[in-house]
């Protein structure tokens, strides 16, 4: 190596990787493939070239079930038949290390019965929350809640990301953002 060089080497070395950023309306979503608890695959891709997505990404399991995670997807759940009508697809990440992770992911969903077009998938060990620069990363805390609407292009047109526990988005406030069907002539 030329020595004239080794000291921007050694100093690039050393600095650390800027942490991803969320992704902003009018850019594309980061693809990612995570399992539900049931071990299906669900992969971003391949669920937008079918309809929009409405990616929800819950706290997981923080050392507690987020009462504030299930009164969100209780919203959301009672508002599925907007989200079918919309023809969306509802992905619900449920970040969290991975040592008990579906267990804890399967007591969330005890109480709650997911609509066809609706996926709770696991993010062992933040891979996907890193990815999307959602980490919260204090003592019992796991992601920024945050939802993100996605075109079928894969294309980011709503984002609302949240640094506290409260203020969620509502199944409302999405249903209102999406797409409107045109009227026919």
């Amino acid at each position: 190596m030329n020595r004239a060089l080794m000291p921007l080497f050694v100093l690039a070395a050393a600095l650390p990787l800027a942490a991803a950023a969320p992704p902003l309306v009018g850019q594309k979503a980061p693809d990612f493939a995570l399992s539900t608890p049931e071990g299906k695959s669900v992969r971003l891709s391949e669920a937008v070239s079918k309809s929009p997505v409405v990616l929800v990404v819950l706290r997981g399991f923080p050392g507690y079930q987020c009462p504030y995670c299930n009164r969100q997807v209780q919203d959301f759940i009672q508002k599925a038949q907007g989200f079918a009508d919309a023809g969306a697809h509802v992905i619900l990440v449920y970040p969290g290390p991975p040592q008990d992770l579906n267990a804890k992911a399967n007591e969330f969903l005890a109480d709650k019965k997911l609509p066809a077009n609706f996926d709770l998938v696991l993010d062992p060990g933040y891979e996907f929350t890193n990815l999307y620069g959602l980490r919260w990363d204090a003592a019992q805390e796991t992601a920024y809640p945050s939802t993100f609407l996605i075109d079928r292009q894969g294309v980011v047109f709503f984002s609302k990301i949240v640094k506290e526990h409260g203020g969620r988005t509502t199944a409302t406030e999405i249903l209102d953002a999406m797409p409107k069907p045109r009227a026919a002539k």
